[in-house]
């Protein structure tokens, strides 16, 4: 069973759980709501055709078990460049200070390939040792970019060896996310 607990406009304002943590964070309309509602077979986090519509910290608890956290996106969204710097601290914030944090997965549109927004996260992380993961999202689509970077983890020492590919619309490449997060 998966229950919304909040959403927290604070890293501070977040409840101090003993539960482990898996955060989902990508550049805005990378479809992470959708892939959250994919993965645990319920339609719980907001889904939105307009980019930058997660604004908040979005917890939910599953099973008594685990916290999965739907991040705001990052890169496209139409917002103010004070609340753009705002998120970035706050993010910043999350991922030094949350102890309960266990991975933190990086999604990226499979049409488009990472952009720079993403190699800054990818890097931040490295440089902080802070778990990541890469997914693809949107594998049911077609490739709009022909000339995509390939993504190695031998060049980023905290990403996970093993990129997942998913759509959440077709329900493919959910399983390995699943075990991960240790959801039926």
């Amino acid at each position: 069973m998966i229950k919304f607990i909040g959403s927290f406009d604070t890293v501070s304002a977040l409840p101090n759980t003993q539960f482990p943590e898996y955060a989902f964070i990508g550049r805005s309309n990378v479809g992470k709501s959708s892939l959250i509602n994919a993965i645990v077979k319920e339609k719980v986090a907001r889904t939105s055709n307009t980019p930058g519509r997660t604004q908040t910290l979005n917890l939910f608890n599953v099973d008594d078990r685990i916290m999965i956290v739907d991040l705001p996106g990052y890169g496209y969204a139409k917002v103010s460049r004070a609340d753009s710097l705002m998120w970035l601290r706050r993010l910043e914030e999350y991922l030094m200070k949350r102890s309960q944090l266990r991975k933190l997965f990086i999604l990226i549109d499979s049409r488009i390939g990472a952009r720079d927004s993403d190699l800054d996260v990818m890097n931040f992380c490295d440089i902080n040792g802070i778990p990541y993961q890469i997914v693809y999202t949107k594998k049911d689509k077609r490739v709009r970019e022909k000339s995509q970077q390939e993504l190695n983890h031998e060049k980023h020492p905290a990403m996970s060896s093993e990129i997942l590919e998913t759509s959440a619309e077709k329900k493919t490449g959910l399983e390995p996310l699943r075990i991960i997060l240790g959801i039926k």
